[in-house]
């Protein structure tokens, strides 16, 4: 299976050396706007073809696929071109710029019998696996909350505001924990540029169910921290990606109402257990994603990472920059 891969910044080598290791399939083109990227490309890759242009990509029918790794803004328009000339698509988060754009593209795949992904590496990792199958064996109990931490000194973005930057990591991690779809969001944010664009949001993802999840992103915080804690009421576990091997610890941890009759008070009965730290699958989460990303090309199976999913996260994120612009507005999805 041939793919060619549009894009060569940030990302773009890690997706080149991934797919080159995936069975049954070869990276023919990268394609960049930057000639000083395309000479970097060469030099590790002589046998892959380098242009400046997508549409020679486009116009090649030996392509089986295109992954798209290029700024949000230009997500719409090559992945659109792309399904659009018969070729099956992966791009990386966010997914548009829009929800229109979003939904435009799902019903563009699917006329086409095309298959349209997201990669959102997250839901890839060991760490994350080891948390859905805690959760959905049900060891933490009825799950009540999930609190999000992912904040840094920049890189400060010129498109897109901080949570459009940070929390499609960890709202793609909470949609795929999470059985039940949300009902509104809250969002506040500010901008200390001149440019308007938001660099601290803070974001509330509401349930009916009494579940809540919290989401905190910045730009300027003089520390790194990329940590998530999902609380049931039984056990709660805490991830932390900055840890290089023991990711999650299990906490055996809780607590239980009562009232005191006489007084008419309510008390709390705390418990606290044993702190345990499960082993993880260690394998490359983006490696993961490419052969998921394939194989799913081939059996015409449904990828964790899927469009549909996709399109939830720029619901989220949509309807929080307007509750950010409305002062905290509760939207509802």
């Amino acid at each position: 299976m041939n793919i060619a891969i549009i894009g060569y910044g940030y990302w773009g080598p890690n997706l080149v050396r991934n797919f080159s290791a995936v069975a049954n399939c070869k990276v023919k083109y990268v394609i960049d706007a930057r000639t000083e990227r395309l000479e970097t490309v060469k030099k590790a890759y002589p046998n892959i073809e380098v242009n400046v242009l997508a549409d020679l990509a486009m116009a090649d029918t030996s392509v089986d696929a295109l992954v798209i790794a290029t700024p949000v803004f230009a997500h719409y328009a090559l992945a659109k071109q792309a399904l659009s000339s018969g070729k099956h698509v992966l791009i990386e988060k966010p997914m548009t710029a829009t929800v229109a754009e979003a939904e435009e593209l799902i019903e563009l795949a699917k006329r086409n019998n095309l298959l349209l992904m997201v990669d959102h590496t997250f839901l890839y990792t060991g760490a994350i696996k080891k948390m859905k199958e805690l959760i959905d064996a049900n060891d933490l109990g009825g799950i009540q909350y999930f609190d999000s931490t992912r904040i840094n000194l920049g890189l400060f973005q010129p498109d897109v505001n901080v949570l459009w930057d940070l929390a499609p990591h960890d709202i793609s991690i909470l949609l795929y924990l999470i059985n039940s779809k949300p009902y509104s969001v809250n969002a506040t944010g500010i901008s200390h540029t001149n440019n308007g664009i938001e660099n601290i949001a803070y974001l509330t993802v509401n349930y009916t169910n009494g579940f809540i999840a919290h989401f905190s992103c910045s730009w300027t915080s003089p520390v790194k921290l990329r940590t998530l804690l999902v609380g049931g009421d039984k056990k709660m576990v805490v991830f932390n990606d900055l840890e290089p091997s023991e990711k999650i610890r299990v906490y055996d941890t809780g607590y239980n109402f009562r009232t005191d009759e006489e007084k008419k008070r309510l008390l709390v009965d705390y418990r606290t257990g044993d702190v345990f730290i499960p082993k993880l699958e260690m394998k490359e989460a983006l490696l993961g994603m490419a052969n998921d990303f394939i194989t799913c090309i081939q059996t015409k199976g449904v990828p964790v990472s899927n469009a549909e999913l996709g399109l939830e996260v720029i619901k989220i994120l949509e309807a929080a920059q307007q509750s950010i612009k409305q002062n905290g507005k509760e939207i509802k999805l």
